[in-house]
């Protein structure tokens, strides 16, 4: 299978609030509204989409709607220290404070207002024990 494009889809009750988040916190624009569908580009980079749903829709099938849930979604940013404080004078919840991991990231954890995890991350270089892990082309520079 040759995908041409991947994004997520997050099944909500809120459609509008859930897209307004994502747009004023996390630099999204939304490509198509209706109220039961948010198509979210990001503002900075093309490739970047995320997809708002309405859990209830008809094009759902009966056995699979609902809410979103067990979801964590990652953004690897250039300046995490920077999204942190803009989170932190948000009043966004931090779930886990700003650190760096041995595995190789600088992260901190928020939530959506629906309870979807973000973990916003920097990539940086793992201690030589995690580094063994990697494939050398995916480590950071």
């Amino acid at each position: 299978m040759k995908s041409t494009s991947y994004y997520p889809v997050m099944m909500t009750d809120d459609v509008a609030g859930t897209a307004s988040f994502y747009c004023t916190h996390f630099g999204f624009k939304a490509l198509f509204e209706s109220d039961w569908y948010v198509h979210l580009q990001s503002a900075e980079e093309e490739h970047i989409a995320l997809a708002i749903l309405d859990g209830s829709h008809e094009t759902i099938p009966a056995i699979a709607r609902g809410r979103v849930s067990g979801l964590l979604l990652n953004f690897e940013v250039g300046d995490v220290d920077a999204i942190y404080a803009a989170c932190r004078s948000a009043g966004l919840p931090i779930l886990r404070e700003i650190r760096d991991e041995d595995f190789g990231q600088r992260h901190f954890i928020t939530a959506d207002p629906n309870g979807v995890l973000i973990d916003i991350i920097k990539p940086i270089p793992p201690s030589a024990e995690f580094a063994a892990m990697y494939d050398t082309s995916a480590l950071p520079a």
